[in-house]
């Protein structure tokens, strides 16, 4: 299966996909980590995929969304950003927003604790 054909089949099998260097429970790098983090703390139920395994994927993965960074969030289908976007997102809201208007089950309390803490 060609990596864009992987790429396709990720996002639109799973509600939340998080393309990151490692995995969600060792993320390889700080972006991932904060993004992976988040998510986490939040309870939210994600397919992470380790673009460090697979070249064509981590190159792919670039290419599919025109995007130059890894971590790259994707929520139903919609590319959503990488590690400053996603924590711009959380500090203002949005992507409770964006959660709560697409279905995905999140802890709003945890939500909360983090713009709290980064207030």
């Amino acid at each position: 299966m060609r990596a864009e054909d992987q790429i396709k089949d990720t996002i639109t099998s799973n509600d939340v996909v998080l393309f990151m260097k490692g995995t969600k429970e060792m993320p390889q790098c700080g972006f991932s980590s904060r993004v992976a983090g988040v998510l986490n703390y939040m309870g939210v139920a994600y397919k992470d995929v380790n673009v460090l395994a697979d070249d064509g994927i981590r190159q792919g993965i670039k290419d599919f969304s025109d995007w130059p960074t890894i971590p790259q969030l994707y929520v139903k289908g919609e590319f959503v950003g990488g590690c400053d976007i996603v924590t711009e997102m959380t500090l203002s809201g949005e992507l409770d927003t964006m959660f709560a208007e697409n279905g995905v089950s999140f802890d709003k309390d945890a939500a909360d604790k983090i713009r709290e803490a980064n207030a």
